[in-house]
């Protein structure tokens, strides 16, 4: 079998990618619960929607979690093999080196981070006892049916929390920007873009199996076995909601509070 995964893998790796277009990207670093080296490396994985609403692995190797370098190679390694064309949106967790590496690779690409993360993060940083009320304050933001209404939210948590819990509020405003770019986009795809979950819930199947064999996996095997997983759960994922306003996010419509800006012939000619 490691054989078969192996060859698979390689050829998957070396895959031509000038054909393809990622309108979005997802990208986590996941630890797993299999037997690897003792140093802090993790699973470095790259999802994308195509113009057609469809999910597809992009990218995935083994690397170091907080290292702009390792998400470089990978994105450097994308580029070289063809995809010239830079995703209009990226959703990914603050911690990553990912942004950085982004940046320097495909430059045009907006950066949207991912609530889930964030709001653990957030969190975290305030004890148990208010946590609930903080975590609804927090829905009020990024549930809002438009950036207004977002924007107000976000300034009434900060004049609620900080006096008392001036690291939480840090943490959220830090990435105020970051955090509502999905506002730009389609509402119809609000749902894929605030959180990281492409990526989450493939690995919670990923994460069940593995657990099983906790302490029989090398480094080697486990990657082998997870990307295998992956492209075995490829095949069920769901195409985004909306997939018809995805040529429009390419040619560049412009679109506020999710709904597409309509320009006079006058707008348009300026």
């Amino acid at each position: 079998l490691k054989e078969v995964w192996q060859a698979e893998y390689e050829r998957w790796q070396q895959r031509d990618l000038s054909a393809r277009r990622y309108v979005y990207v997802w990208a986590d670093g996941i630890y797993l619960q299999a037997r690897m080296e003792p140093t802090a490396e993790c699973m470095l994985v790259v999802i994308g929607a195509t113009p057609e609403g469809r999910k597809e692995l992009v990218g995935f190797q083994v690397g170091v979690r907080e290292s702009a370098q390792s998400w470089r190679e990978l994105l450097v390694d994308l580029k070289a093999r063809g995809l010239a064309v830079a995703p209009e949106l990226a959703v990914g967790d603050g911690a990553l080196g990912f942004w950085k590496a982004l940046d320097e690779v495909f430059p045009s690409t907006r950066h949207q981070r991912c609530w889930q993360h964030k709001i653990l993060n957030v969190l975290n940083k305030v004890p148990k006892s208010v946590q609930p009320s903080m975590k609804a304050d927090l829905r009020e933001i990024w549930q809002a049916p438009d950036r207004a209404r977002a924007e107000a939210a976000l300034d009434t948590f900060v004049e609620k929390y900080a006096p008392k819990y001036q690291r939480a509020v840090e943490c959220l405003v830090k990435d105020r920007t970051a955090l509502l770019c999905f506002f730009d986009f389609p509402a119809e795809h609000w749902d894929h873009l605030r959180t990281a979950n492409p990526i989450e819930s493939v690995f919670a199947t990923v994460r069940h199996r593995t657990v099983r064999t906790k302490g029989a996996l090398s480094h080697k095997t486990a990657k082998l076995m997870v990307f295998t997983l992956i492209m075995a759960a490829a095949k069920s994922w769901r195409r985004l909601k909306g997939e018809n306003q995805l040529p429009k996010v390419i040619i560049g419509v412009r679109f506020r509070d999710g709904v597409e800006v309509t320009e006079t012939p006058h707008q348009r000619a300026a």
